[in-house]
């Protein structure tokens, strides 16, 4: 089976001596695994970086083996951010999160075009925030909504959120989520309540239910913000 697309490496691991299976968030095929040789060679191992953009083309001899990736660099993405903590596990975290949760070869337009347009602005001062929505939406697109528009006209605590019960459990919201609306002002307390809601969220609905394990470099993201 071959074809060819552009993605976005969401993992890589090594396999032999000189060679990796990574796995791939595509637009046409969805996630997607496959090997690549020479992988460990200085040329590909430089670009073959979590959350760059690749132009692969895949080869396989049955469609239920493992197949085979010629890859080329498209955008780098990831090596821009190195030397930022915050925006590098962000990075990591929502690669992880895609790779654990992504059905495999089964195509999502619709978190395949939120993911691109998070990576686009991810360089703006407000990345966070944005990084908090598309995780909100990510919980939507992957089959579950918490609707919380219906809780507009709760009562605030905090000046900035509200308690709410969602499924039996009881979550501090901030307000601007409900709302839909980007703050008028950002204070790393905010981020971090914010953050604690959709991890909690996921963790409740997709990762415990499914006795998965929760990545590691999400829950320093929200360190990072004390």
């Amino acid at each position: 089976m071959n074809w060819e697309d552009e993605c976005y490496l969401l993992s890589k691991r090594k396999f032999r001596e000189n060679a990796n299976i990574i796995n791939v968030f595509s637009r046409l095929r969805g996630r997607v695994s496959g090997i690549v040789y020479g992988g460990n060679s200085r040329k590909i191992r430089n670009y073959l970086q979590i959350s760059n953009k690749l132009f692969i083309v895949h080869n396989s001899k049955s469609q239920n083996k493992l197949g085979y990736f010629k890859t080329e660099l498209v955008k780098p993405i990831s090596p821009l951010y190195f030397h930022d903590k915050e925006r590098a596990s962000a990075l990591t975290s929502i690669c992880s999160i895609l790779n654990i949760l992504l059905p495999e070869e089964q195509p999502n337009k619709n978190i395949y075009f939120s993911f691109e347009q998070f990576l686009d602005s991810i360089k703006l001062d407000n990345w966070i925030i944005l990084f908090i929505f598309f995780e909100l939406n990510l919980i939507k697109d992957l089959g579950y909504d918490p609707n919380l528009e219906k809780f507009k006209n709760g009562k605030l605590i905090n000046n900035f959120s509200k308690k709410i019960k969602i499924d039996n459990y009881t979550y501090d919201v901030p307000e601007f989520l409900i709302l839909k609306k980007i703050p008028d002002k950002i204070s790393n307390s905010l981020i971090k309540k914010s953050l604690y809601f959709t991890r909690n969220v996921i963790q409740n609905k997709f990762f415990i239910p499914n006795n998965l394990l929760f990545p590691k470099s999400r829950v320093l993201l929200e360190n990072y913000f004390n």
